[in-house]
């Protein structure tokens, strides 16, 4: 079988990966192009592009760099269709995936999503054209096939999320690794120069009333050591790792980790953190009245209540992280408690067993 695939960042090309390697267990002819990592091409892709050259954060953002994204659709379309596959896999990146899905359905191509674009959140205008044009969703949060049945009548799959067995392994396998010199916090302020411009300096300032820990961030592979050192230069007790992420994770005392999936990550490696997220003003109010769920965070998301604290915007200081970081050292009643809830947060999403393994099953199963 002829696989295309398109993951657009980081998180896509890890699951991206996973999953390509357990379809190669059950399909041995397999054969794979598409868009996505370091990840995605160790594990078999031939890589036609790489995601570093796609990420843009915002709407802002996204309307100042309009005339690449949509030169990257038309070189899109064009490789798929000289390359003839059997089928197109697409993982989460629903901006630019929505619209090549839509465009392949035209093609007669078979078109599978894994990991759903967060229609809950925002956008549930999506959900109609969703349903014409993918033939096969495939879910990775428990509350997302109930969403879907009981609004729009859609019968999709849950599968599992694919966080919990590659955390869980790399645990089993890691247990004697050390990172640092002292107590280590962990930094994770994302993976788009934009987001960690504007996160960064921010976690950084906080390093200053932690002297007796090392402060490490986490670099993105898309970055270069050239864009952190400028900025983590004035801090003596800061330092980087690059592809390292769950290693520092796996030996953190606490982190700051920007919104998004490591927010997850980090619960499941059972690790305090504050959720951070700071956007440009203008992106921030469009968003503030066009999302309607009431956490940033997946964590707090799924266990629907405050597990862990949001520092959203204007409330993202120096100060404000500090004392909240100060209270996942300090307060041991407050590490009890989010221990408990990590506990039960992994329990739901371990429900539907190993994510990547039941999405191949699904996809053999669906293409016969």
């Amino acid at each position: 079988m002829n696989y295309y695939i398109i993951a657009g960042e980081a998180s896509g090309d890890l699951h991206g990966s996973n999953l390509i390697k357990e379809l190669k267990k059950r399909d041995s002819q397999a054969t794979f192009r598409g868009w996505g990592g370091d990840m995605m091409e160790a594990a078999g892709v031939t890589l036609v592009k790489h995601y570093r050259d796609l990420a843009f954060m915002g709407f802002v953002e996204v309307i100042m760099n309009l005339r690449t994204i949509l030169r990257n659709l038309a070189f899109c379309k064009e490789d798929i269709l000289s390359s003839k596959p059997d089928v197109l896999i697409l993982v989460d990146y629903p901006g630019f995936n929505l619209r090549i899905a839509e465009w392949a359905k035209q093609q007669g191509i078979k078109v599978i999503y894994y990991i759903s674009p967060q229609v809950w959140a925002w956008k549930e205008n999506r959900v109609k054209k969703m349903r014409e044009c993918i033939d096969l969703m495939l879910v990775i949060l428990p509350f997302e096939k109930t969403y879907f049945a009981d609004k729009w009548n859609w019968q999709v799959d849950y599968v599992g999320h694919p966080l919990v067995q590659v955390i869980d392994e790399f645990k089993a396998s890691h247990i004697s690794d050390t990172i640092g010199n002292k107590p280590v916090i962990a930094l994770l302020p994302g993976s788009r120069k934009q987001e960690i411009l504007k996160k960064l300096p921010i976690m950084l300032e906080v390093s200053k009333r932690f002297p007796e820990y090392e402060f490490i961030v986490a670099q993105a592979p898309g970055q270069e050591d050239s864009f952190y050192a400028p900025l983590l230069q004035p801090y003596s007790n800061v330092s980087a790792v690059r592809n390292e992420t769950y290693k520092l994770l796996n030996k953190a005392s606490a982190a700051l980790v920007t919104s998004g999936t490591a927010t997850l990550e980090t619960a499941l490696f059972g690790i305090p953190e504050v959720v951070c997220y700071k956007g440009s003003n203008i992106s921030y109010q469009i968003a503030k009245r066009l999302i309607k769920v009431k956490y940033i965070s997946l964590v707090n998301l799924i266990m629907d209540k405050l597990v862990v604290k949001e520092l959203i915007q204007n409330d993202l200081t120096p100060d404000n992280a500090a004392t909240e970081l100060k209270a996942l050292l300090e307060d041991n009643s407050r590490k009890a408690q989010l221990q408990k809830d990590y506990t039960d947060l992994k329990n739901i999403l371990s429900a539907g067993g190993n994510a990547s393994a039941n999405a191949a099953e699904k996809i053999i199963a669906f293409l016969g």
